[in-house]
């Protein structure tokens, strides 16, 4: 109670002697940062969806237009008329009131607005015309390499993209100019179908699949045809919401195996063996960013520097988590969040991340994992195998949510987990690669796939895991995004943790700390709050359940990972094959020889 009260901002009392008011000013000023810095994220959301709106134009050709209309209106040429003569239409329009502030200003006016809306119209058609070249593939089948030769229609769409797009896009600035997924015809999608299952079929089998497939094209496949049509006139993509509802969120089996994966660290180096101080770099590393993510500061993905991806999926990067539900699960996103949840030794913990609006440095970072790390404290009843919970059922996780955290100090500190940016495990194995040893390089990749079905929390978005030799890497909830998102904030960084920040001599994060080394008050250095818990003989039950339930589910996993540096990618595209079917034909021919 004492703590809580010390956080109070402000309070006053009123005496015989009158009022008195008493106040924090230092807490003020924590509370004031904090409501500037989210005021200024929503002020670069709200400029950057502008931009986004109006792109491939920019405000240096709205400039532009407006020099060349002035430099029309100054020379008084009729070849110089920009406007075609739409200023003097719309100039009948201004208040002629304005005469009063200078004879011009009315005409002023008129090429100002004229200016802004031609500017506009030509945005629009822009943007279509991207849209259009967006929609065409033939890139896609053009060959290869050195001596390959291009053809006439591909480099003149190059062209045409190249002369319509704009310069300097942000991260979502494509987003409006991607054509909607194409929905095929439904004799189109019955003789794909077709196409598919007769190399699997004898003729009897297949005659009856063709009936079947008649009799569906012929029925209720019509109807069916003309929704999916509906959906797809106002559905950016017809298939999205779907996908991510009844192939992920219905799914009512453990997420654990199933679903999450896992992304490994630079196997060749290990620039420190410091725990803290690794897990203090990438904590550091992630949240810049999330910053390039919140500002649309990166880079969109462009196939062969011309085609964009979509963008859509960075934004549930962070602060997310996947919530259970009895017949479906939910995808819960927050606009923003300032700590990390830490799992260690069975405890969990609430780590600060920002102090008065800002990012606190990695040293800063290092001395609050060092303090979770020296905290002898035990586990309570119950929560050493809490994050079974998420590696279960479902159902019975969406059940037990329900019964036994949703009041009270379990919601406060569930809500703690599941509202952080990410979750950071440190855990207590060191991660180990001995190129003369596979054993180890498996274990190592069975504890970021799964860890011991306890250890990790499977809702969040991603799981970011430090060794205890300060080796990494993370687990991913799969229902957010796909591998590429997370493989490109991972990058990042590994990138920042190598190039960037870097450590001393004795393996901890460089820089200083701006807070006393001495002191470690509330007002200074942001303690680590560990999560509490009050969970009940019957919650523990169940949760013993899970956890056996879970390791059930690992005693059936086979994970063996294998270094092969005889050749790589470069190889394969000489021979004018894409990598990922190449690595397919390796898989059926592998599964072939195994029967």
């Amino acid at each position: 109670m004492a703590e809580a009260h010390s956080a109070v901002a402000f309070n006053f009392a009123v005496t015989h002697e009158g009022v008195h008011i008493d106040y924090d000013r230092e807490l003020i000023a924590i509370l004031w940062k904090a409501g500037a810095r989210s005021w200024r994220k929503r002020f670069f959301r709200f400029v950057n969806n502008i931009r986004n709106g109006l792109y491939p134009a920019s405000h240096r050709s709205l400039v532009l237009i407006w020099a060349l209309m002035f430099g029309g209106e100054v020379s008084q040429k009729p070849w110089a008329d920009v406007s075609l003569g739409l200023v003097d239409k719309v100039v009948k329009h201004v208040p002629q009131q304005l005469v009063e502030v200078h004879p011009n200003c009315p005409r002023g006016v008129a090429v100002v607005v004229t200016g802004a809306g031609l500017w506009v119209c030509v945005a629009i058609f822009r943007k279509y015309m991207l849209k259009m070249l967006f929609s065409y593939k033939g890139w896609m089948y053009e060959a290869r390499g050195q001596n390959a030769r291009t053809s006439l229609t591909t480099r003149l769409w190059f062209m045409a993209v190249r002369l319509f797009e704009g310069s300097s896009p942000l991260l979502y600035s494509y987003q409006s100019c991607l054509p909607k997924l194409p929905l095929p015809s439904l004799e189109n999608t019955m003789d794909r179908y077709l196409k598919s299952v007769r190399p699997l079929n004898d003729e009897e089998s297949f005659k009856r699949l063709e009936q079947l497939a008649m009799d569906f094209k012929n029925g209720p496949g019509r109807r069916f045809q003309r929704y999916l049509w509906f959906k797809s006139r106002w559905a950016q993509n017809y298939v999205t919401d779907w996908w991510e509802e009844f192939i992920y969120l219905r799914g009512r089996s453990s997420i654990m195996v199933n679903s999450n994966f896992y992304a490994s660290d630079i196997i060749y180096m290990q620039p420190t063996t410091n725990q803290c101080a690794r897990a203090a770099n990438l904590i550091h590393a992630a949240f810049l960013f999330r910053r390039l993510i919140d500002y649309q500061a990166l880079k969109p993905i462009l196939i062969q520097d011309v085609v964009p991806l979509c963008s859509a999926q960075y934004t549930r990067t962070f602060n997310t988590h996947r919530k259970p539900g009895v017949e479906t699960d939910y995808i819960l996103h927050y606009h923003d969040s300032t700590h990390v949840a830490v799992y260690h030794k069975g405890r969990y913990y609430k780590v600060t991340t920002h102090y008065k609006g800002n990012l606190l440095k990695p040293p800063e970072l290092q001395r609050q994992l060092e303090q979770i790390v020296n905290d002898d404290s035990t586990p309570a009843p119950g929560e050493l195998y809490l994050g079974a919970l998420t590696a279960t059922d479902r159902r019975v996780w969406a059940e037990t949510r329900s019964n036994y955290f949703c009041r009270g100090q379990n919601k406060l500190s569930l809500n703690a987990i599941e509202r952080s940016a990410f979750m950071v495990v440190l855990d207590d194995e060191e991660f180990i690669y001995d190129p003369n040893d596979h054993s180890k390089m498996d274990r190592y990749s069975q504890l970021l796939l799964h860890g011991k079905g306890f250890d990790r929390w499977y809702d969040k978005s991603f799981n970011m895991i430090v060794g205890k030799n300060a080796r990494a890497g993370v687990n991913v909830e799969h229902s957010w995004a796909d591998a590429p998102i997370i493989g490109h904030c991972w990058e990042y960084c590994i990138y920042q943790d190598h190039a960037t920040l870097g450590y001393d001599t004795d393996g901890n994060t460089k820089g200083y700390s701006g807070f006393s080394v001495q002191t470690l008050s509330p007002k200074e250095l942001p303690r680590p709050m560990r999560l509490n818990w009050e969970l009940n003989e019957d919650c523990q039950a169940v949760i013993t359940k899970a956890k056996l339930d879970a390791e059930k589910i690992l005693t059936d996993v086979d994970l063996h990972v294998r270094h092969f540096d005889t050749y790589g990618k470069r190889i394969i595209k000489k021979c004018r094959v894409s990598p990922d079917a190449y690595i397919q034909m390796a898989l059926q021919l592998a599964y072939f020889h195994d029967q």
